[in-house]
């Protein structure tokens, strides 16, 4: 008997969960980047936090089609709760990281009733709406926040009581890159599940994705609650590897920042937000080094560039790295095995 769709659908689902050649060579230069770039630490810390806020995006934009410009809000969640953790006792990065991705995981799971009421338009303004109110209660609570001044004072315990922060950064990028590693491994089991591939129908036709029962409501609330969790996590690897929270970190320029690096790095494959946050910082540097009043106009002259030259045809030669796992990558849904229609 020839296998039924259940069947061809598990087992296109095992080969997809199965580790190319690509994807392991990426990872292996990250982890040498620790032994053969010493001096390049503190930037390669932030491309880590960067990756994986941009990660956090990709889970409901490339995913789920939830558009946001506000993510920061997330982000500076995160921040603000590790760093205040921090300040007043409670010093162990682990458990900042905890708690930060509950934070933002909770206020993930309050708004998303809002941001998933209404059409693109809606979702942009309420997601932009909270990350101004929270901008402002932050900054409206300094005896708390620090305000405008920042959260100073803060102190980090030394991660697994071993590891101690130093000066150079070297532990604070192995700690932020093993972090982002270890949650894109969860994301990356998420995506290619059955969860991942009904988040996919939703993003494609919402509407078919109800009528055939899958509950698109509870799908979408449940990644976008993922993804806050995400983001508050990267916001609390940057306070507690800079050891400083600012009213920055909830500043629109964050989330247009992140969703800058998707557009570079290609949307609806994980490794994008990766690869386009390496590319924006690496850029970032560069010109900033060059023309430090006029690096932004050159970001900016860069990204028209790309989207006129068509940012499909430079993905996909980036994607073309991974011949083997491209749907896999992509997330793409064509790439699910298709049964004949039964003969009537």
């Amino acid at each position: 008997m020839p296998p039924n769709t259940a069947d061809l659908v598990r087992a296109t689902l095992s080969r997809k969960g199965r580790w190319g050649i690509a994807e392991i060579v990426f990872w292996l230069v990250a982890a040498a980047t620790l032994f053969f770039l010493p001096e390049r630490h503190l930037i390669l810390n932030e491309i880590a936090i960067i990756g994986l806020f941009a990660l956090s995006l990709d889970l409901i934009l490339g995913y789920a089609g939830i558009v946001s410009l506000g993510h920061a809000a997330f982000f500076g969640l995160g921040a603000y709760v590790a760093g205040i953790l921090a300040k007043y006792g409670v010093a162990d990065p682990l458990i900042g990281l905890a708690a930060a991705a509950l934070a933002a995981a909770i206020l993930g799971l309050l708004t998303s009733f809002l941001v998933l009421r209404g059409a693109d338009l809606t979702k942009l303004m309420v997601t932009l709406g909270v990350a101004l109110v929270l901008g402002e209660i932050a900054n409206q609570a300094s005896w708390l926040t620090g305000g405008a001044d920042g959260l100073q004072g803060i102190t980090m315990g030394p991660i697994l009581g071993l590891f101690e922060f130093d000066i150079f950064g070297t532990v604070a990028y192995a700690y932020s890159l093993t972090v982002t590693f270890v949650l894109f491994v969860l994301a990356r089991r998420i995506v290619v599940s059955p969860f991942g591939l009904s988040l996919r129908s939703i993003r494609d036709n919402p509407l078919r994705a109800r009528a055939v029962g899958i509950p698109v409501n509870r799908r979408l609330v449940s990644v976008y609650t993922l993804s806050a969790a995400y983001a508050g996590v990267a916001g609390a690897l940057l306070a507690q590897t800079t050891q400083f929270v600012s009213l920055d970190v909830l500043a629109f320029h964050r989330s247009a920042d992140v969703l800058l690096v998707l557009v570079i790095g290609g949307v609806g494959y994980l490794y994008g937000g990766l690869i386009g946050a390496v590319a924006f910082k690496v850029l970032q540097d560069i010109l900033a080094g060059l023309t430090p009043q006029y690096w932004q106009f050159w970001i900016g002259l860069i990204l028209v560039v790309l989207v006129l030259a068509g940012r499909e045809r430079v993905t996909d030669r980036v994607r073309a790295l991974w011949p083997r796992s491209k749907g896999r990558m992509m997330g793409d849904p064509q790439s699910l095995p298709t049964t004949p229609a039964r003969e009537t």
